[in-house]
């Protein structure tokens, strides 16, 4: 399991334009990378408008936020157009980063368990190194919390 202070696993996975984008492109910035479930669902969508309404604050304190699920990159394109959403979302359909950092996890609901991702966001400072973890966060709040922890920083 992944702890804070460690070095966040590198990855490189699709965007929505078909492009591979790795996290070691992103050093020299805070990075918020949060994993999510599925394109277009309650959820996701409120937790994904959130951090597209605060988009412009993470970048004013020089940090990249990143979403990641197993959708394409064809429902990543269509999930971002239609909710205007300015920040980088990446593909992962073979769990590449989701099982390196850990929210491939058991997930009851309604009593039946299966397999899948659980909402959580890794804060990583400019040299990649993790500096907060947060698990099972709330979609609404989730943006909100981790600009409020990169704020704390300075």
């Amino acid at each position: 399991m992944l702890e804070t202070g460690t070095k966040a696993p590198d990855f490189t996975l699709t965007d929505k334009d078909g492009n591979e984008r790795s996290l070691s492109e992103f050093r020299g910035k805070k990075v918020v990378l949060y994993f999510y479930s599925k394109d277009n669902t309650a959820g996701c969508t409120r937790q994904a408008q959130a951090f597209a309404a605060l988009y412009d604050e993470f970048k004013a304190i020089g940090a990249e936020v990143i979403g990641i699920s197993r959708d394409s990159a064809a429902s990543h394109a269509k999930f971002a157009e239609k909710h205007a959403l300015p920040f980088l979302l990446l593909s992962d359909p073979e769990r590449q980063a989701i099982e390196a950092y850990g929210v491939w996890q058991e997930k009851k609901l309604y009593g039946k368990i299966s397999m899948g991702v659980v909402r959580s966001t890794f804060i990583l400072d400019e040299n990649g190194v993790i500096l907060k973890i947060m698990k099972k966060v709330k979609p609404d709040s989730n943006a909100a919390d981790a600009l409020a922890f990169l704020n704390s920083l300075s």
